[in-house]
């Protein structure tokens, strides 16, 4: 029914990440958050994360989940990022390549399959669609701040405009239940 869109169709949309219930996502059996960086945990602007981001870190990280942080930024952006974290973290990821992602995969502990897998991103065209692709569950959050997107993003941006516009169309129902929050941002 929905083949052809769903592949940019979050599993949830939250307005933050900050308000994402880790809590009931691990007794529902997750196990390992692959984490966006960019405009998702902090904005462009900044370099080095929050205290409010270090909290969150490690109250996911207290629940029992892995994490690994994942963008497709640069690696000493990242590595500034993820170092006060001491998190696994991939650079210049390609999402919505699968690449990324298997790197990351190979940051864990553990083999886990993707049932048991979170990803958390601002993007429909990167961060959904390639999480996606790899079966993980999404989660689809407002972005910090649109203001400081990098010229790819804003072409991103726009385009998502234009498949949330068909989704609306086509899928009413699911619109109302995944994007109509997303879209009124």
């Amino acid at each position: 029914m929905v083949k052809k869109r769903k592949k940019h169709l979050p599993d949830k949309y939250k307005k933050s990440v900050f308000e994402i219930d880790f809590f009931s996502l691990y007794n529902a059996g997750f196990r390992v958050v692959f984490l966006d960086i960019d405009n998702t945990l902090i904005k462009y602007t900044k370099a080095k994360p929050t205290k409010k981001v270090i909290e969150l870190i490690a109250d996911i990280e207290k629940i029992g989940f892995e994490i690994v942080l994942i963008s497709n930024n640069y690696k000493k952006r990242v590595k500034i990022f993820a170092e006060p974290l001491n998190k696994p973290a991939v650079h210049y990821a390609m999402k919505p390549f699968k690449c990324g992602y298997k790197r990351g995969l190979k940051k864990l502990s553990e083999k886990y399959s993707p049932q048991q897998i979170i990803s958390v991103g601002d993007q429909l065209l990167t961060d959904v669609r390639g999480s996606n692709k790899m079966g993980f569950y999404t989660i689809l959050v407002k972005p910090l701040e649109r203001k400081s997107d990098v010229w790819t993003t804003k072409i991103n941006r726009f385009l998502e405009r234009r498949i949330i516009r068909k989704i609306k169309k086509k899928y009413p129902k699911l619109y109302e239940e995944r994007l109509q929050d997303y879209e009124s941002l």
